[in-house]
């Protein structure tokens, strides 16, 4: 059976595979008690993120997780998606939005992992 950290890191390559850019993979679950890992991605179109939200779909039916809360930041849902999966949240945002909400220098104290290897 998976640990969350081993799904966190599947998710995160799904991510890239998918043509996500700059995917970054926190640790964060000793710095808060709703969730443990982020798994932060600049997506470049809606479409870029319908399909990174079907893979994410898809990766979950298969490994037992489910899908608690999903959230669009702006009225378009062009800027930043949430997609809240209790112990795993993905963030899905615009270049705009990543660099404006800067969520790796918010979370700097959590841990980046690596998750090519």
């Amino acid at each position: 059976m998976k640990t969350m950290e081993e799904k966190a890191k599947e998710i995160a390559k799904l991510m890239e595979d998918g043509k996500g850019e700059n995917v970054v993979l926190l640790d964060i679950s000793k710095l808060n008690s709703w969730t443990d890992y982020f798994v932060i991605v600049t997506v470049n179109s809606s479409t870029h993120w319908q399909g990174l939200y079907k893979q994410v779909k898809d990766y979950i039916k298969q490994n037992d997780l489910e899908i608690h809360l999903t959230n669009k930041k702006s009225p378009d849902g062009d800027d930043w998606n949430l997609i809240d999966l209790g112990s795993i949240v993905i963030h899905l945002m615009s270049e705009q939005a990543r660099t404006f909400y800067d969520l790796e220098k918010l979370w700097h104290t959590g841990n980046l992992i690596d998750f090519k290897a």
